[in-house]
């Protein structure tokens, strides 16, 4: 891994953005690293643009807030791009040379030649993971899209383990304090209520990360240029 890396989440609301970075920085924290994770959000009701920044090292991290220059973007929801639901336009715009998007979608979006000359340009890695279909499939809800994406992730990068990630899961569901805002507790109540147990929960969305991490696919630059 890099000294540090630092991922923008952008999604929808009701796509759990908030509680898949606050995941993700748990298990990077169980692993041994330093990590910062920043929500951001304005109106708190669904479909409205919703962004999440984490940062994660080697080392003691300094830097708080918005995240300008990311290595990694992910994008929860295709209106992200295709509709300009976002913060930051156009989506993709500080990432680093060499950085890697990662988008929920069933197929490649239909990115402009000036958007994908621009992309190409900075050598960037683009991934697309059915992570919606992922999640109704294989955990029985659109709100485990999070974890699928979360397993996207994981097939394209080192950042975190499986097993620490598991732990993350459990920790955030069975009981524990992190609350972001109403409606992410409201959310997380309602992914609880789909399962008996909690280890039910954490069994069905370990499942929903291992497929999205094995089905997620790079974009081939050549066939579109």
């Amino acid at each position: 891994m890099k000294n540090k890396i630092s991922i923008r989440m952008s999604g929808l609301g009701g796509q759990g953005v908030v509680t898949a970075a606050h995941i993700l920085g748990a298990a990077t924290t169980l692993d041994g690293k330093f990590c910062t994770v920043n929500p951001f959000f304005g109106a708190e009701k669904r479909l409205a643009p919703a962004e999440s920044y984490v940062r994660i090292s080697s080392e003691k991290i300094n830097e708080r807030g918005e995240i300008l220059s990311p290595n990694i973007i992910m994008i929860f929801h295709p209106h992200v791009i295709t509709m300009g639901k976002c913060y930051t336009m156009p989506f993709f715009d500080g990432l680093h040379k060499n950085g890697k998007i990662l988008i929920n979608s069933d197929e490649p979006l239909d990115l402009s030649q000036e958007e994908l000359n621009k992309l190409n340009q900075l050598n960037a890695k683009i991934y697309y993971v059915p992570a919606t279909r992922i999640a109704t499939d294989i955990g029985g809800t659109e709100l485990s899209t999070n974890m699928a994406m979360l397993g996207g992730l994981m097939g394209i990068s080192d950042l975190v383990s499986y097993e620490s990630i598991q732990v993350a899961i459990t920790e955030r569901f069975d009981g524990g304090n992190f609350v972001a805002s109403a409606t992410t507790a409201v959310l997380d109540n309602v992914l609880k209520s789909k399962y008996n147990e909690i280890a039910q929960l954490v069994e069905s969305n370990m499942k929903v990360m291992e497929e999205a991490a094995s089905v997620v696919k790079e974009f081939n630059f050549a066939s579109s240029m």
